[in-house]
């Protein structure tokens, strides 16, 4: 009994610090760099069903609102060095 215990625990063990019992049949170019594809996928994606086709207004929204803060925020510096006060709201000045 303490022997099959014994042997229960050890495969445990050694399941949860082994990583290679996880292989997965991946053929890794280096250690870390495992990444395969799966069978149909194609090398190039630009074209390809696969393609995202994402919109360039979209992709630029962050960017755009950036600027729109930069700008409010040079405009409450403005406010700030003529008055020596903060205000927040820039559109009602």
């Amino acid at each position: 009994m303490k022997q099959k215990l014994f042997i229960a625990i050890n495969l445990a063990v050694a399941m949860f610090l082994n990583p290679a019992l996880a292989y997965d049949g991946t053929k890794c170019k280096e250690a870390g760099n495992c990444w395969e594809p799966k069978p149909g996928y194609p090398d190039k994606v630009l074209g390809s069903k696969y393609d995202p086709k994402h919109d360039p207004n979209e992709l630029n929204k962050q960017a755009q609102s950036i600027k729109e803060m930069e700008a409010r925020n040079q405009k409450r510096w403005e406010i700030l060095n003529k008055t020596g006060k903060f205000v927040y709201d820039t559109d009602s000045n």
